[in-house]
């Protein structure tokens, strides 16, 4: 028989520690926000011009979402609910941060647009924040367009900055192309392109942290404008483009026109070329053993830009896009991977909004939100893992501002196969079916009241609740002068 030492029995009285290899490992995240990207962008969501491999792939190892939305029709309030977990108007930044204030408008509008934040408040505890507190190691590249210098992403959160700025694209120097003029990205060799070397600072970052859970935040600045593209994917897809006899083709969005066709060859080149940037992080993952305990999160911050600047996508069969309350300004490619958690291959019909993603993440790495700070968003982690839809909840929108694509202000909600928009102008509400038509061609309000009254009643509910601001009738609107809404 084994004998032990006399000292034995006192080993089990003291806590020793445990070693580190037998420690549960939080999961890394990273999170991919692409800019100004349609939900039909990508190959994953029906498009047959566009060539996004990799997202098809993370698609097939990991879950695609059919309802996922926006919380603003532009960029700066989605942004800003997906770090804080609240609806915009709570944090008050309800337009893109740069866009006149109602002293400074000049256009021909019925209503004056109303006020709002211009910067995120230092006092939010932001995602990065809380999963910083919880031991991870935090790092942002790409789009910030949340404030002036003094609220970039170091000051909100993030260990390290890399190209966060005030600006809402890529507008210094040779923009897409190093040199950048970017004051917190440094130039590269001539030429560089601005997607790949950021997804290799992400891949850097990983490789120096792989000891620790990380939080890469990149939101890109892809696919915003400049419509630039390089070189040898515009003549690939010019070539594709002529190939198929493609011909643009549009409809009427009043007052604008509407692309109808996915054939922009310029902007299909930037598509994959954010595409292979999400396959560079996601190899390096593969490379590092770190793809079965990370989370990887993609998704997009409004819809396709389809009735301005050059209107380089279609959103159909979602109508409209950027700048626009209809489903194809607020619907969004939503994929999520976690092996061995999320079902690969499926598809998930649960609705979803921006805010609800900091509560999800913060619940699958066991961190608890911040107090008061889970307001608004609600956890779908449930769906994840089951891969069954989730009991969901109604989801709002508060645009009282007039975008650049012709939309006006308004508001809506979204309340299961139910689609309710009221227009700030003359207060007309529209009512859809987004089950039967999800192209929103079919206004069922005038068919339906006790539906609109009910839905009604719940939206202006909610707009007290979070102190939307409105816009307000224009004095010097002259209705014998062009709409500015053109």
């Amino acid at each position: 028989m084994k004998r032990f030492p006399w000292f034995w029995p006192l080993l089990l009285c003291f806590p020793w520690p445990v070693a580190a290899a037998a420690l549960p490992v939080r999961p890394n995240i990273v999170f991919f926000l692409a800019d100004d990207l349609g939900q039909r962008d990508l190959g994953c969501y029906g498009s047959t011009f566009y060539e996004t491999p990799h997202l098809d792939r993370m698609a097939r190892d990991g879950m695609r979402f059919a309802r996922a939305y926006a919380a603003c029709p532009v960029c700066s309030p989605t942004r800003a609910s997906l770090l804080t977990g609240k609806w915009p108007q709570r944090t008050g930044i309800t337009d893109y941060i740069g866009a006149p204030q109602p002293a400074q408008w000049t256009r021909n509008t019925r209503h004056l647009p109303a006020p709002y934040t211009d910067r995120l408040a230092l006092g939010e505890t932001t995602l990065a924040e809380a999963l910083k507190g919880g031991g991870y190691a935090t790092f942002f590249a790409g789009k910030w367009h949340l404030g002036p210098e003094g609220y970039w992403p170091e000051n909100q959160g993030f260990d390290v900055n890399m190209g966060g700025i005030d600006r809402g694209g890529p507008y210094g120097g040779k923009k897409y192309f190093s040199p950048y003029g970017n004051p917190r990205l440094t130039d590269g060799p001539e030429g560089e392109h601005l997607p790949d070397r950021l997804a290799g600072e992400a891949v850097r970052f990983m490789e120096a942290h792989r000891g620790k859970p990380f939080f890469v935040y990149f939101p890109f600045y892809s696919v915003h404008t400049p419509l630039m593209a390089r070189e040898d994917l515009r003549l690939k897809y010019e070539a594709k483009r002529a190939g198929l006899g493609a011909t643009d083709r549009f409809g009427e969005e009043a007052p604008r026109k509407v692309r109808l066709t996915q054939d922009h060859a310029v902007y299909a080149g930037m598509v994959e070329a954010m595409d292979a940037a999400v396959g560079k992080v996601l190899g390096a993952l593969d490379a590092l053993g770190l793809a079965t305990n990370t989370i990887v999160v993609f998704t997009s911050d409004n819809g396709g830009l389809s009735t301005s600047e050059g209107s380089p996508t279609s959103n159909q069969p979602l109508r409209a896009g950027k700048g626009w309350l209809y489903e194809g300004g607020i619907r969004e490619p939503l994929v999520v991977r976690w092996p061995g958690v999320v079902p690969a291959g499926s598809v998930n019909d649960t609705p979803v909004s921006s805010p609800d993603f900091y509560p999800t993440l913060l619940e699958a790495v066991g961190l608890a939100p911040m107090p008061a700070q889970d307001r608004d968003g609600k956890s779908f982690l449930h769906a994840l893992r089951t891969g069954k839809r989730g009991a969901g909840h109604a989801l709002f929108w508060h645009y009282p501002h007039y975008g650049n694509q012709g939309g006006a202000p308004g508001a809506a909600v979204v309340d299961g196969d139910w689609k309710l928009i009221e227009w700030s102008e003359d207060a007309r509400v529209e009512l859809f079916n987004l089950k039967d038509d999800p192209g929103e061609r079919r206004d069922q309000a005038s068919a339906q009241p006790g539906r609109v009254r009910a839905l009604r009643g719940k939206l202006h509910a909610w707009q007290r609740d979070v102190g939307a601001r409105a816009s307000t009738p224009n004095p010097r609107y002259d209705p014998s002068k062009p709409d500015g809404r053109r």
